[in-house]
């Protein structure tokens, strides 16, 4: 079983290095949220998986550190997209703007 908990927990450094890389490596904020949030996540989930796996006694513990990261990482990652939307000039290859208009009055040109 350590031996698979130590794997757990290397998957779930690598997927925070390439969660690292790519907020540095992505070319606007809402690309980079992505990559913070996403690849973190899983890194996340992996590395707690794995000491819970090392340690059976803080499971209980494990579970509710990832309930509340799966809460609470996809209504941070909107509100800093939201705030990016209303506070920057918005990407030169933004295709569709789903938003405007719906932006509290303010429209981004």
């Amino acid at each position: 079983m350590e031996t698979v908990s130590y794997v757990f927990m290397i998957i779930g450094g690598l997927f925070f290095l390439l969660g690292g890389l790519g907020v540095l490596r992505m070319p606007d904020v809402f690309n980079r949220i992505q990559a913070g949030t996403k690849a973190t996540t899983l890194g996340a989930f992996s590395l707690l998986i794995g000491v819970g796996i090392a340690n059976p006694d803080w499971l209980l513990k494990v579970i509710l550190i990832i309930v509340f990261i799966a809460l609470s990482n996809p209504i941070g990652s909107s509100v800093l997209a939201k705030a990016a939307y209303r506070s920057e000039p918005l990407p030169s290859n933004l295709v569709q703007d789903d938003l405007k208009g719906h932006n509290g009055g303010e429209d981004n040109e």
